[in-house]
């Protein structure tokens, strides 16, 4: 299984409730707000970004980010990485944020 990092940004002028619907879309494709570390800890990612564990391309993953993406604003912006993925400064996410999740 591979990890992805895709990164999602809705192109002119979105509103706070617009990222919130795409949130609600990229769960709902497989896509989590949330990141765990090595160290057992789990973390919130920025603003649009999202990890994803799947047995997929890369391909498959940035076009299923992009749709989602895509249903709720008409013109997005859709990158994904797979691999490893380090960070520095992410908040941590409570046990209640991740039952949530």
């Amino acid at each position: 299984m591979s990890h992805f990092m895709t990164r999602i940004e809705l192109n002119g002028s979105p509103t706070w409730q617009d990222y919130e619907n795409l949130h609600r879309v990229m769960k709902r494709a497989g896509f989590s707000r949330l990141i765990s570390g090595g160290n057992g800890k789990t973390y919130h990612l920025p603003t649009a970004e999202y990890s994803r564990f799947a047995d997929m391309t890369l391909d498959q993953v940035l076009g299923q980010a992009h749709s989602a993406a895509c249903s709720v604003w008409n013109v997005a912006q859709a990158m994904t990485t797979e691999g490893q993925t380090g960070w520095k400064g992410l908040r941590e996410a409570t046990s209640s944020e991740i039952a949530a999740a």
